[in-house]
């Protein structure tokens, strides 16, 4: 196929708005997956839709040869909501090419990035009637909803899915052009709780300094997370937690200025963060606790002057190998449970977990990798973690036993998650040149 009949094809798929999250797009979601696996037909693939109790998987896969190794491409169909709209510069679900960029929900995340993947493998099967090694796709609809029902279902049909390694476009590039392969991601857990004062909102006049104010309570609560030097407080949170090796430190103080990327990205006047580390190692490799909402009290316009009877807020722990995140839930709670004064009671809700992941990036998998990557952008691949969030992996590397390749296509500002996500056509087509040279490199 043309690459301009590659690129008329990723329009057809971001135009479906699979939001897994939102039950009124179900009917979104199932059309996305129908529209994959006709696809995959189409290009000589066998196709599966599998249903879950959620939204479905589907698989694709080449004619097996049984001599031959077998590479499991992962991805997902599903993307997130598209909210706030008014922030949106065109049309959320309706791909428009500006500056040589894709806008659109689900662009990079994931659609264009596994799209790459199934263009590759096209194009070898229209050029060769056949592929280097076996292809199985696994397309899923839920992972911007934790993939609740990925983890039963490769366990269902684990037998189905033997590979011998896992390709996954679903990371970042350092830049524009720069060849990267993650081997490593920080797992998570979270938790919210609630602080509970006096039995309804009191007038602060009549009440002050004589009962506890819960959203005063709660702000020390998660003032005491970190001392000074941004060091989680937390009892035996660093336990487990094994310094960097010398040479990933050694790799990643050669990579361009990541204090000034960091500040840049993100548009801080400042940058904050465990003492001791870069800024690319706090990122990537130290475990974080992080408050993702806090709130309490009046939120209106001007004063109500109240003492608000409850007090709210939400963590998230970014963890590193050999941190188990229900160990972690468990500190957690205990320390918050010491640090709440007896003026208050506390509420501890449990949210959901994923276990980190990293793989060496000098096996022979990983070896080829980094020739495909060389390849492919004519430069020497970097090697990085990154501090995200992707559970399925370690589930694939506890069901199926095999690693992940992590090579993504994803550019620092684009955006995904936000308004305005964009995906360069330039790495779209990089992509499909990526999964036909690893696939070869992986074949040898």
């Amino acid at each position: 196929m043309s690459f301009s009949a590659h690129l008329d094809a990723l329009f057809e798929h971001l135009r479906f708005a699979s939001i897994s999250t939102d039950s009124r797009h179900a009917g979104d979601v199932r059309n996305c997956a129908e529209w994959l696996a006709a696809k995959g037909r189409a290009i000589g693939l066998e196709a599966e839709i599998h249903e879950t109790p959620g939204h479905p998987v589907v698989i694709l896969r080449s004619v097996p040869k049984p001599d031959r190794p077998t590479v499991l491409i992962y991805g997902h169909y599903d993307v997130q909501p598209v909210d706030p709209v008014a922030e949106w510069r065109t049309p959320p679900f309706e791909p428009t090419l500006i500056d040589g960029r894709i806008w659109c929900r689900g662009a990079t995340d994931n659609k264009g990035q596994h799209f790459a993947h199934f263009c590759g493998v096209a194009d070898a099967l229209a050029e060769h009637g056949d592929l280097p090694v076996n292809v199985i796709f696994l397309l899923e609809g839920e992972e911007e909803i934790g993939s609740p029902n990925l983890e039963p279902f490769l366990r269902s049909h684990a037998d189905r899915l033997r590979a011998d390694i896992c390709a996954v476009s679903d990371t970042g590039m350092l830049g524009r052009g720069i060849p990267t392969l993650t081997y490593g991601l920080r797992g998570i857990a979270c938790l919210e709780f609630i602080v509970r004062g006096p039995s309804l909102d009191l007038h602060s006049g009549v009440y002050g300094g004589a009962v506890a104010n819960p959203a005063l309570i709660i702000s020390r609560i998660v003032a005491s997370l970190h001392d000074e030097a941004g060091r989680v407080q937390i009892d035996g949170f660093y336990d487990k937690v094994e310094p960097l090796a010398e040479w990933e430190r050694a790799m990643w103080a050669s990579l361009p200025d990541g204090e000034a990327a960091t500040q840049a990205e993100t548009g801080v006047p400042g940058l904050w963060g465990e003492a001791g580390y870069t800024s690319l190692e706090r990122r990537w490799a130290r475990p974080t606790a992080e408050v993702n909402g806090i709130g309490g009290g009046y939120q209106g316009e001007g004063s109500k002057t109240v003492i608000p009877r409850q007090a709210m807020a939400k963590l998230s722990f970014r963890l590193v190998p050999h941190q188990d995140p229900e160990e972690i839930l468990a500190l957690a709670t205990r320390h918050l449970q010491k640090v709440c004064p007896a003026s208050c009671l506390i509420e501890v809700d449990k949210g959901h977990t994923g276990p980190s992941y990293v793989m060496d990036p000098h096996s022979p998998h990983g070896l080829a990798a980094q020739t495909a990557l060389r390849r492919t952008f004519s430069d020497e691949p970097r090697l990085i973690r990154e501090g995200g969030s992707i559970p399925i992996i370690q589930s694939i590397k506890n069901v199926l036993g095999i690693d992940s390749l992590l090579l993504g296509l994803a550019l620092p500002d684009c955006q995904i998650h936000a308004p305005n996500e964009n995906f360069t056509v330039e790495n779209f087509e990089a992509g499909i040149r990526l999964n036909r040279a690893l696939l070869e490199e992986l074949a040898r």
